[in-house]
């Protein structure tokens, strides 16, 4: 069993199923509503439990009852959480509403709203058990000392580039494998140049890229011989790419997340970047052919199958 320690942002998602997405000043009935917590590392510590390994969240929840929430659905996830939010903390609450004919939703969110949660005395002993961390850049502060701790003992740092974050600019030299969205702003190259020797770029229903800049972790089918261009141009000692399997599209909200927690897994188990990437795939297809109510139960379902 691998163990995962994800660091980083926890909400409450009120997910709102509509037709169409309304227009400006508009009010519409949902055809379905769902309550259940979210955020980037919540989402990916509750698919690498649901895929059978140990979770570990160190994040931000609070007392009050929406937190309360938060941290009884985890709990019911089989995610182990260490709550680090200060006495006045409230935790973040994300409006999502999700298009029924494609899946593609629209979110609003605080996120963590600027609050700093303590870092927890116990953070080394938290890294020292873990085969991997997964970072979502939210709570910076944590975030760092997370990565510090890793770095120190040699436990893989996997970042959520999802979106820029002013964290980043001390944290990626910290980083091993930096998974970006197709809107993280920078280049391949300009991630490999801030010290982060493997780059993975998802990119919606196109192939999924990625280039190494070393050789550990390189094997597997799709690379290209040493030396040879990555992504972007610049230099790799190997580089490919992982097709995406179409699939009917109910729910995208999280599937990114989703994604994250299934390479942690792979990378902790030391798959080849090829394979983990191609398996983050299938675990990513799961939830986007799944409504928000459904995704958890049927990422079970999966696994037990396979």
């Amino acid at each position: 069993m691998a163990v995962v320690l994800c660091v980083g942002l926890t909400t409450v998602d009120v997910t709102q199923q509509v037709d169409e997405f309304p227009e400006p000043g508009e009010k519409m009935q949902s055809l379905a509503a769902f309550t259940s917590p979210g955020g980037p590392a919540a989402n990916a510590a509750t698919a690498v439990a649901a895929l059978g390994h140990r979770a570990v969240l160190v994040t931000a929840a609070g007392a009050d009852p929406l937190g309360a929430l938060a941290l009884r659905g985890l709990a019911d996830r089989r995610v182990e959480v260490v709550d680090t939010a200060p006495e006045d903390f409230r935790i973040a609450l994300s409006m999502v509403v999700v298009r029924a004919g494609d899946g593609e939703r629209t979110v609003v969110s605080r996120n963590a709203g600027g609050h700093l949660p303590a870092v927890p005395a116990d953070l080394p002993d938290l890294v020292a058990e873990a085969d991997v961390l997964l970072l979502d850049g939210h709570l910076g502060p944590l975030a760092l000392a997370a990565a510090r701790s890793a770095r120190g003992r040699g436990v893989p740092v996997v970042l959520d580039a999802g979106s820029w974050k002013p964290v980043l600019d001390d944290l990626l030299p910290l980083v091993d494998v930096a998974a970006c969205s197709a809107a993280f702003p920078l280049t391949e190259r300009a991630v490999h140049d801030r010290g982060v020797p493997l780059v993975i770029r998802t990119r919606g229903a196109l192939p999924v890229t990625w280039s190494n800049r070393t050789t550990a972790g390189a094997a597997g089918a799709g690379t290209t011989p040493a030396g040879s261009a990555g992504p972007d141009g610049g230099p790799a000692v190997s580089a490919g790419e992982v097709p995406v399997t179409p699939v009917p599209v109910r729910d995208t909200n999280g599937a990114g997340d989703v994604w994250h927690g299934a390479l942690a897994v792979a990378l902790a188990r030391r798959e080849p970047v090829a394979r983990a990437v191609a398996w983050a795939n299938e675990v990513a297809a799961v939830r986007v052919r799944n409504p928000a109510e459904r995704w958890v139960e049927e990422l079970w379902r999966w696994r037990d199958s396979g």
